[in-house]
């Protein structure tokens, strides 16, 4: 096992995301983060407590409260911890209800009585992970986390908010998950205790779920859909790879999540990153001095206003722009087609240049077939351009 950090640090989503929305939602960010808001949020939570739970004391639950303090230590939070029993509450549980300076963790139907003492650690470990992430910064992720989940919960909400808060709230239960390990010390507990919770029964082996969290993955890549808490196959794979890689396993669990970005599932972070590849993206295409006219570089400030083209382009830098969405490939061809056509006195120029950097990224069968398509051209003319594309791109540079 790779050695687990007591202090963890949020995930790259959280910090993206927190970033994006102080700078692009500033009037709601300001409200979420009034002294008004926090104390309003904070009195309904202490009033919801009172009314909805039982609360469980040190002195009738010692074990419970020594699992506790073990958990503080490893987590290095000094706060004061107070545990509760939801009532009227079926479903197996747990939630933190976070206060600034105060932990209050809600256990909710049979989970005291379904898991075993290390699993109910690990639970606790969790629920004081969240105190932690949603305490730092000043409390700048708690307010994020409010503030997408409230938009997204708007009737007028975009899909992209939707997205957002969907996303934030897995990497907050895998960054939680994270913390359940720092206090177990051991990966099958923490599984064990997650499964039970999602599936309601008492007894499972974590060793065989593991395995079939690795034979969904198998298949290809998986997006989550689940919004509270998200499915327990990747949260338990992201728990093996923090358990295995510690920390470098931060990387490869981002990339398992964001892998399959799909256009019509962005959030607003891969908006932002969408817009990025787009403006590289049209930096490559403008590269050569010859294509650089008063009509491209024209139309390309209609997208960015401030548009350079780019200088020389290394081939591997081609890499970020190879999706396996299709609609993401679709919309970069569209881009191609639109340049190759922006400037009729090129002639047939833009098109070889588009039909070449299509073949370099790999989608130059589904581009062949929109040029022909939108361009009323035959394909065989299309392949016979990009078949002497080298060549004719080498002399157009040469002389111009």
């Amino acid at each position: 096992m790779a050695a687990l950090e007591q202090n963890l640090d949020p995930l790259p989503y959280h910090v993206e995301l927190r970033d994006c929305l102080k700078s692009q939602e500033r009037e709601l960010w300001n409200w979420f983060a009034s002294a008004r808001a926090q104390a309003d949020y904070t009195e309904n939570l202490r009033l919801e407590l009172l009314k909805s739970t039982y609360r469980l004391d040190a002195d009738g639950h010692p074990e419970l409260y020594l699992s506790v303090e073990a958990a503080k230590d490893r987590l290095q939070l000094d706060i004061p911890v107070t545990l509760y029993q939801a009532q009227n509450s079926p479903q197996a549980n747990a939630a933190l209800y976070f206060m600034p300076g105060e932990g209050h963790i809600v256990f909710s139907g049979a989970l005291l009585t379904q898991l075993d003492a290390d699993e109910i650690k690990a639970v606790i470990g969790h629920e004081l992970a969240h105190h932690q992430l949603w305490g730092s910064a000043g409390g700048e992720f708690h307010i994020a986390d409010r503030l997408i989940q409230a938009v997204a919960n708007d009737p007028r909400a975009a899909n992209s908010h939707e997205q957002s808060a969907r996303r934030y709230q897995l990497y907050t239960e895998i960054f939680a998950d994270r913390g359940s390990l720092c206090v177990i010390g051991q990966l099958n507990p923490v599984v064990a205790g997650l499964v039970k919770i999602q599936t309601g029964l008492s007894q499972v082996s974590a060793t065989s779920y593991l395995r079939q969290a690795e034979e969904i993955f198998s298949q290809g890549n998986i997006a989550t859909e689940g919004m509270t808490h998200p499915e327990a196959f990747i949260r338990a794979r992201a728990l093996a790879l923090w358990h295995e890689h510690g920390t470098t396993a931060t990387a490869r669990i981002s990339n398992m999540i964001e892998e399959s970005m799909k256009l019509e599932e962005l959030d607003l972070i891969g908006q932002a990153r969408l817009t990025r590849h787009t403006r590289r993206f049209l930096e490559c295409l403008l590269q050569p001095k010859w294509f650089q006219t008063p009509a491209t570089l024209g139309h390309a400030k209609l997208f960015f206003a401030d548009f350079q083209p780019g200088k020389a382009v290394v081939d591997s830098a081609l890499a970020d722009f190879k999706f396996s969405d299709p609609k993401l490939r679709e919309y970069f061809c569209y881009l191609l087609l639109d340049f190759a056509t922006a400037d009729p006195e090129l002639d047939d120029m833009p098109l070889v240049a588009a039909l070449d950097l299509s073949r370099k990224l790999e989608m130059d069968a589904q581009f062949e077939k929109l040029a022909a398509k939108e361009l009323k051209l035959k394909i065989r003319d299309v392949r016979k351009l990009k078949d002497q594309a080298a060549e004719l791109l080498a002399r157009t540079e040469a002389t111009a």
